[in-house]
């Protein structure tokens, strides 16, 4: 754990004390501060008591005492509804921020890659991360990926934190001075939590406020939503821009041209890499990921075959397209990060002849992104909260068979594809969020990667 000594002899309030929360408390008492620790619910403050930490209601403090807020990213301070303690702290003007910027207090000396976009992220982090330790650079990951960033170890001037910066964390992150930023796309997402499509694009431009002098800037061509930033920063000057692209010339960046990765940075558009010779980065979706992690490791100095070695072998993550086993002719994928219909699209868009799993409670309205891949799905099996509203939706485009649960779905999937001459894709890429039936994605995936492994070996009569 990383001390963070910012705050020796401060009072700093602590509210959320899950994972980041939790390990932001303990390093903030560790390195000297008054520690002010809270959670609405009660096992929230078993664990922070169990850590040694004196639990203080925060509600009705004088904030103009306490130096910082250190808000759990899943608590709002704006839209939909600030949390009372958070609106308290905003009206005596004390700062509000995350675990991430108490890690750039605590270690400025260390590079700092931060990584942004509505889909995408966790892959190009892990990619990134992955590129820098095959290059023997020393590097952490974490963030929104799911390790607490105070959990990582402590980095010299040489090493490099790679982080995942969702939306929420980019809104308090004051003290963080990224030494390159990445915006890989906008598509409408937890529009409840920003108010509108506006404040989201607000909330995923900050990452380019967040940097040092003539930082990297890494955006994509491919969305309206991030290519109208590009003009921008260009007459901001401050910042070295590379656009990346999968689907047009992208001058001075990365792009790729057919299957290829090409390397303009340099403004000789080398033919980089081949990405079909890549097997966990596979379709558009995760060669603009490719073009990202690429970019990013030339911006730190790595040459160009050291990092097309790396992604080659790049493992791949869980619960993003993850081929989970073949039995017969069919490919059974777990692709539960899926969470909003454009992932969901994304995997649609890799596969043919998919028995499509599909359900759990809708994130969005605008089903639209989904349409022209229809053709591609064999069938669906829905299952969830969401199983009427998508029943209706597909009624008369592809053929529904509407399932107890996800396991009852993955049974009939199964057994459906196993009868196919040709076989398929067995896909679960739900275009939804998965609160209804699972604690989180993660469980979700997890649960499904059981009931595959539970499937008889041979192929069905």
């Amino acid at each position: 754990m990383i001390e963070v000594a910012a705050f020796a002899n401060q009072p700093v309030a602590v509210l959320g004390l899950a994972r980041s929360g939790l390990t932001a408390a303990v390093a903030l008492q560790a390195g000297g501060a008054e520690v002010l620790a809270w959670d609405d619910f009660e096992a929230g403050r078993q664990a922070a008591a169990a850590k040694g930490l004196k639990l203080t209601e925060l509600s009705g403090r004088d904030w103009t005492k306490i130096e910082a807020l250190v808000l759990s990213p899943g608590i709002p301070h704006t839209f939909p509804k600030p949390h009372p303690v958070a609106a308290e702290a905003i009206a005596a003007g004390c700062a509000i921020v995350c675990d991430i910027d108490l890690l750039a207090r605590a270690v400025p000396d260390a590079k700092y890659v931060g990584i942004t976009g509505t889909n995408g992220k966790s892959t190009t982090t892990a990619l990134v991360g992955h590129i820098l330790k095959r290059a023997g650079r020393a590097a952490e990951i974490g963030g929104n990926i799911g390790v607490p960033v105070l959990d990582l170890a402590r980095l010299n001037a040489d090493g490099t934190y790679v982080l995942e910066l969702s939306s929420y964390q980019l809104e308090r992150i004051p003290s963080v001075a990224l030494d390159v930023a990445v915006l890989l796309n906008i598509t409408p997402d937890h529009l409840d939590r920003h108010g509108s499509m506006a404040g989201y694009i607000a909330a995923k431009r900050q990452i380019f406020d967040q940097t040092a002098e003539k930082a990297t800037a890494i955006l994509s061509l491919d969305d309206p939503n991030s290519r109208g930033m590009v003009m921008e920063l260009m007459i901001a000057n401050r910042h070295r821009i590379v656009p990346i692209s999968v689907s047009a010339r992208a001058a001075g960046g990365v792009f790729v041209d057919g299957h290829m990765l090409i390397d303009d940075m340099d403004r000789k558009a080398v033919k980089a890499l081949d990405l079909k010779t890549l097997p966990t980065l596979m379709g558009r979706h995760n060669w603009q990921n490719a073009c990202a992690a690429y970019a990013v490791g030339r911006a730190l100095g790595l040459e160009i075959d050291v990092i097309a070695a790396a992604m080659v072998d790049f493992p791949g993550l869980a619960h993003r397209q993850e081929k989970l086993r073949d039995i017969g002719k069919v490919a059974y994928i777990n692709d539960s990060k899926a969470t909003n219909t454009d992932s969901a699209a994304q995997a649609l868009a890799t596969y043919e002849r998919i028995y499509w799993l599909a359900g759990g409670q809708f994130k969005e309205e605008n089903l639209g992104t989904l349409v022209p891949l229809l053709p591609r799905v064999h069938e669906a099996f829905l299952f969830g909260e969401s199983t009427p509203k998508f029943a209706s939706w597909l009624k008369g485009q592809v053929l529904v068979t509407e399932c107890v649960n996800m396991e009852d779905a993955l049974q009939r999937a199964h057994a459906t594809a196993q009868k196919a001459p040709d076989g398929g894709i067995v896909l679960l890429s739900p275009a939804c969020a998965s609160f209804d039936q699972f604690r989180d994605f993660e469980h979700r995936g997890d649960e499904f990667r059981k009931a595959v492994a539970a499937l008889p070996a041979q192929e069905a009569a």
